[in-house]
This record gives structure tokens, sequence and C-alpha cells, in this order.
């Protein structure tokens, strides 16, 4: 078996599943390729989704959010003829080429772009034999995701197979694993005072990780000060503002003289940093809630977007690993009162644990359901 997973450079989020996926692959040696699905368009078009993302999701949420809510509610915008399928359909003539030349038995999808640009693909041109597959990486069924179709789709909690039913997706075609797949890596744990030494910073301290998506967006500098007027000599805060150099800038500055507060840029350890936290403080990101809840993580939500993040924090709060605030000033306060709270912090850490490798659970339903197309018998 051939394996092209095509991912979508609107955020880290979904390269993230796609490494998740590859490495549980190549475990098994099976040849897998990588590929952003928005290289096949043409470079402005292709620039202008991926950095306009960005910019949007940073600067302008609440825009977000109502664009999102607006495509909930006018599936038809992927109909033929209208605006979106022309926009697509720019892509997939590239697409077509590249997949003929690399004879692919199997095509993966952590994004819907890439899932609707099969779709029109597969209408376009007759004899398309590979088996192709969406993944979900929020607990929710993104829009336009019942306008795709292929041939399985993998969602994260049985509580939401209603959603992707009610969409037009065929039930048969859905396959519940546990979670959304996260790397290998946070599957395996450091223990905290080690952890803690790891990352610089005392192992009898509390320590307060913050992060908002590869992004940095969220409204980081007003919880760095509601924080900082709280947290006490024996509690670390560590800011993770990802590519947003701006406010990694103003941070370090603000906080020069304050060495329990840390601000770091674009990291590679977030493991290490999850394994050292004690409370983590996020966006309701549908990749990085997963890797706190594979790492039992308890987690303060702050729900800036809300459009996917509402479902996703709906979901880890009803579980009861995960309180939400959008108030700075009481995320703060509750955040304080949690990490001087270790009982409660430890109810949390239990409330969700996963059981499976949801990256495993995908390749092995690959692998059976590629076998079965393909008519021969194999593991």
């Amino acid at each position: 078996m051939n394996v092209l997973i095509l991912t979508c450079s609107t955020g880290e989020g979904h390269n993230s599943v796609a490494l998740a996926v590859e490495e549980s692959l190549r475990k098994r040696s099976i040849p897998c390729r990588v590929k952003d699905a928005l290289q096949f368009f043409p470079r402005q078009i292709a620039k202008t989704i991926s950095e306009g993302h960005v910019w949007m999701y940073r600067h302008l949420p609440k825009v977000y959010g109502r664009g999102y809510a607006q495509a909930e509610r006018h599936p038809a915008a992927f109909d033929r003829g209208s605006a979106v399928y022309s926009l697509l359909e720019t892509g997939t003539d590239r697409l077509y080429d590249f997949l003929r030349s690399g004879v692919y038995d199997c095509v993966i999808c952590p994004h819907v772009i890439p899932s609707l640009m099969l779709t029109i693909l597969r209408r376009k041109w007759d004899g398309t034999s590979f088996y192709a597959c969406n993944i979900a990486t929020d607990y929710t069924c993104s829009p336009m995701t019942g306008e795709s179709d292929l041939d399985a789709y993998f969602v994260p909690d049985a509580k939401i197979v209603k959603e992707f039913e009610n969409a037009g997706v065929d039930p048969k075609k859905i396959h519940v694993t546990d979670g959304i797949p996260v790397r290998h890596e946070f599957y395996n744990k450091i223990r905290k005072p080690e952890a803690k030494k790891l990352v610089g910073i005392d192992p009898d301290a509390r320590h307060i990780l913050m992060m908002f998506g590869s992004m940095g967006a969220g409204p980081m500098r007003r919880l760095t000060e509601a924080l900082r007027c709280r947290i006490g000599s024996d509690e670390v805060l560590t800011v993770v503002c990802g590519t947003n150099t701006r406010t990694l800038a103003d941070l370090r500055i603000r906080n020069l003289l304050r060495k329990n507060i840390r601000a770091l840029g674009y990291v590679q350890n977030t493991c290490l940093l999850m394994d050292s936290a004690d409370l983590f403080i996020t966006k309701p990101g549908g990749i990085s809630t997963s890797e706190a809840v594979v790492k039992r993580l308890p987690m303060v939500l702050e729900n800036r977007v809300s459009a996917c993040e509402n479902y996703n924090l709906k979901i880890f709060c009803e579980a009861g690993c995960a309180i939400a605030q959008e108030d700075p000033e009481e995320l703060a306060v509750q955040a304080i009162r949690l990490l001087r709270s270790p009982a409660v912090l430890e109810t949390m850490a239990g409330a969700l644990i996963r059981r499976r490798i949801a990256a495993e659970e995908v390749t092995e339903i690959l692998l059976r359901e590629t076998c079965r197309k393909a008519g021969i018998s194999g593991k």
C-alpha cells in the first residue's frame, strides 16, 4: 500500500494530525508521503487562503466565528457553480496529475479542503481507484464535510456521529476513534518533577502552561497581566507565543524582572512542557486539547473564536477534564484556585482517559478496508 496524506497549512493542527498518522504508517513500513493540498493551487490563491486564515483568526476572531456559523447554515455553498466550488476546482487538475504520477492506493485528508478537492476530482475523472478518507480534527462535523464524498470518515467521539449523519455522511462510512490522532510521543510520559527540571523549573514549584496554538492567537497579554499579580513565588507561568513575535517581545520586556514568568516563542518541546505543567490554559482547539487529554493535563479553556472550538469546549467541559471562562480576570482567578487545589486537579486529570492510540486505529482500519476493496486478505 502506498499512502498520501493531504494536509492543509491553515494552522499547525492539521499538520500535527498528518504527522501522527504518518508515524503510525511508517511503524508498519507502509510507504507514506505528506503533502500540503494548497500547493496544488495557484500561488497567490494558496497564499491568500493560508495567510488570510491566520490573520483573521489572530486579529478578527469574532468575524472568523461568524463566517464559520454562516458556512454551517449554508452547506449549499459547495454546490456546482458556486464560488467555493470554482475556487477548489483551480487545484484539482494539478492534484489529479500528482496522484497519477504517484500511484497511491490511499489518500488521507485531515482537512475539509482536500476532502472536497478529491470529491471534485472523482466527479471529473472516472476510474480513480484509490481509497479516500477524511479525519475530523475537531469534535464536530466541520461545515461542508457532508458535501464531500469519500470512502471513510474518522470521527473522534461517538457523541458526534449523529452530526455527521445529519450532514449527509453515510453511516456505514463512519469509524469512531478514541480521540483525534496525536503524535506518538504524547503517549509517553515523563514524571512531573523530572520534566520540570528538564525545562528549568524547580521540581517543587507549581507550573501553569499557557499556549494558544501555533499562531499565538488569544488574550495572552491580558491573561499574563492578570496572573502576574496573583501567582506566588513558588508558582511559575510559562507563556508559549508560537509565531506571534510581537506578543513574545512585549511579554519579555514587561516581565524582565519576574523569574517565575517565562515567555517562549515557537517551541519543539510541547510534549515535555505538558509533562512539566500542573495546569494548561489554552484555546479549545481540537489538537492541543486532545494532546492535553492524552497527557492527563487539566485545562482552563478561553473560548475566543467560538466556531468549531465551541464544540471542543463542550466535549471536554462535560467530560470534567476542563473548565471554561471568557473573562481574562475571572479566568486568572479560577486558574490560580485550581493550581492550589491538587485534589481537584487529580480528579480532572483522570476524568477522560484515552485507552487506545487514535492514529493506530486509523491505520488498522485503513489496512483492513483497502485490502477488502482490493479483494485480498492482509493485516
